[in-house]
């Protein structure tokens, strides 16, 4: 019999009610020691994907902590996230965890996308300094959100702006067609490398900056285009976003990954299919999650404000995230208690065996040091 048990979790929040259909904007499981008692638990929520059987539930839960694999109203719907509103949902699900699972201390979990999600919220529930979405104005529950106790980052993305630039293809010449293609700038043209040169890794990241800032200024005008033929907003879409020089030149932000892979297999196949972060968006969407001038879902904006203890944790099979993501991630944190940890293991933690394993011990150690 396993020394853990599992309870679904379904809420309202303060700005979205329970839908038409019957199903409630706020839904996760609980995992939690089946004789109960737990005095501490997590919460891990992402930008759009589900959580709610997140791999290191079991993991925590039979160690004696809690685990709210914790979802909000855009699970799966990545294309209408408004930041502002995914915070009050997470809020919930802390509220959840002290009201009623009785917990004495909660722990946000920022892992993979949910990092800078996760550290949003905890910025924001010290005091609201964010800006509302264009055209939108911040929701006053917003101001009620209670902050967690303690923060842990897992093999996270420094923020959405930032994954989404550095996984950028700026040899794209029309965004309205994903099969159009400069070649100078071009990671996959073999007269560019790999190994790319210092002078190409410049120019190629200037590019993917400046495609960011394209879309960006597009958004602002298209919004006001269709505002003035009685639109509130539009989708679009956009394309080829599996395209940061490391996955194909293993010698840049140097791990143990393996070269030329990405999460959807084959970069360059993955570049030119329609799959990728940030492929359908509504104008506000971008603005919210995705612009670099605009968006409040870039962690450095957050980590800095939160000073409770901190455990930065990334594996180094990684073909996603990199070293150098963790050690900003650390660097921007305000805590003055804080550690790095660089550890064995691909972006889910499914190899080597055991990894999972290892990587909750770590984890119940530091919250045994910190808790008592």
């Amino acid at each position: 019999m396993n020394n853990w048990q599992r309870t679904f979790v379904s809420l309202t929040s303060p700005t979205a009610p329970r839908n038409g259909a019957g199903f409630y904007p706020c839904q996760g499981l609980y995992y939690h020691p089946a004789q109960g008692g737990e005095k501490t638990a997590l919460i891990a929520t992402h930008y759009n994907v589900d959580f709610s059987e997140h791999y290191l539930g079991e993991y925590m839960a039979a160690r004696g902590f809690g685990f709210l694999g914790w979802n909000t109203r855009f699970r799966g719907n990545e294309a209408h996230f408004l930041l502002e509103h995914a915070l009050i949902d997470i809020g919930e699900g802390v509220k959840w965890l002290k009201e009623v699972a009785g917990v004495e201390r909660v722990v946000l979990l920022g892992n993979s996308g949910g990092g800078s999600l996760m550290a949003a919220y905890q910025s924001q529930a010290k005091g609201v300094t964010m800006k509302p979405t264009p055209g939108l104005k911040l929701p006053a529950a917003l101001n009620d959100i209670e902050p967690a106790d303690l923060y842990i980052s897992l093999c996270a993305h420094g923020g959405r702006p930032e994954v989404l630039t550095a996984w950028f293809d700026p040899a794209i010449t029309d965004e309205a067609d994903p099969a159009s293609n400069d070649p100078a700038l071009s990671m996959y043209n073999p007269d560019n490398g790999p190994p790319y040169s210092a002078e190409f890794i410049d120019k190629y990241r200037e590019a993917q900056i400046a495609r960011n800032d394209r879309l960006t200024a597009w958004c602002h005008e298209e919004l006001q285009r269709v505002a003035a033929l009685g639109l509130r907003d539009r989708a679009f879409n956009m394309y080829r976003t599996w395209a940061d020089l490391r996955l194909m030149d293993p010698t840049i932000d140097p791990n143990g990954r393996k070269p030329a892979w990405c999460y959807a297999g084959d970069p360059e196949t993955a570049n030119f299919s329609p799959r990728g972060i940030g492929l359908t968006s509504t104008l506000r969407t971008w603005l919210s999650m995705w612009s670099l001038k605009d968006s409040w879902c870039r962690g450095e904006l957050h980590l800095r404000r939160i000073t409770e203890p901190a455990l930065v944790i990334q594996s180094l099979e990684d073909t996603g995230v990199f070293p150098c993501d963790a050690e900003d991630i650390h660097n921007w944190l305000g805590s003055a208690d804080k550690e790095l940890h660089l550890i064995e293991g691909d972006h889910y933690l499914e190899t080597p065996v055991g990894a999972r394993d290892s990587v909750a011990d770590l984890i119940a150690a530091w919250l045994t040091r910190q808790t008592g």
